[in-house]
């Protein structure tokens, strides 16, 4: 009921990923970052531990593949679960167990992977990771191109109802944690959150590490 892709910017280090689905709060469950460290999406019939557990895998500087591996052997359940992972130095692995719903794909890319379960055509995921690679910008700008580009492809076999967009930098919260948690048009609404926060990301950072130096919150009462 999903279709995701999980990516690194090889320039700036930040890890992100975008998740669209019909069920609600998708976002909630499903995406996992972590600074410095990489990015997992867990999904189709979702084991939200998946993702901190992977991610711990990572932070003991298992590889992608690596991490995967010894985390999906002989664990319970693992047929029914989708797995995307990319760690720090941008290499991917993913796991799509025989019990994963409906038409499912799966596509690796430079920096990135991407997976979906209950498509409407199996070459979402590709088509994911293509918009990708060629988009420029921010990485929120180029997840966000991969996402709607997933759902022009065809996304979910029904319509869907949330998304999300999630990015980490240096610190210990993400920089970027954006959800549409039930809408008929999810992706459209998510764009309009990321167009809004984008401006202002870089002064919620400041706000967190030095508020004597940020600018003014530009609300009413605000001197």
């Amino acid at each position: 009921m999903t279709f995701s892709l999980v990516a690194r910017c090889a320039r700036t280090g930040q890890f992100g990923m975008v998740i669209s689905s019909s069920s609600p709060a998708v976002a909630a469950r499903c995406a996992h970052v972590r600074a410095g460290v990489g990015v997992v999406a867990s999904q189709n019939i979702t084991d939200p531990d998946l993702g901190p557990i992977l991610l711990d895998r990572l932070q003991d500087r298992m590889d992608a593949p690596s991490a995967l591996a010894a985390v999906v052997a002989g664990r319970s359940h693992i047929a029914y679960r989708q797995l995307l992972v990319v760690d720090r130095a941008g290499r991917v692995a993913t796991h799509s167990g025989p019990n994963v719903l409906g038409i499912w794909g799966e596509a690796r890319g430079t920096d990135c992977a991407a997976g979906g379960n209950l498509l409407a055509v199996a070459d979402v995921p590709a088509r994911m990771v293509a918009a990708f690679e060629v988009a420029k910008g921010h990485l929120g700008d180029r997840l966000m191109a991969a996402l709607e580009a997933g759902l022009t492809a065809g996304g979910e076999a029904g319509p869907v109802h949330s998304a999300g967009l999630k990015i980490a930098d240096r610190l210990s919260w993400p920089l970027v944690d954006l959800r549409i948690d039930w809408s008929d048009d999810p992706i459209g609404q998510l764009r309009a959150a990321w167009t809004e926060y984008r401006p202002q990301m870089a002064a919620y950072v400041q706000r967190a590490e030095d508020p004597t130096q940020a600018p003014s919150y530009g609300v009413p009462g605000d001197e």
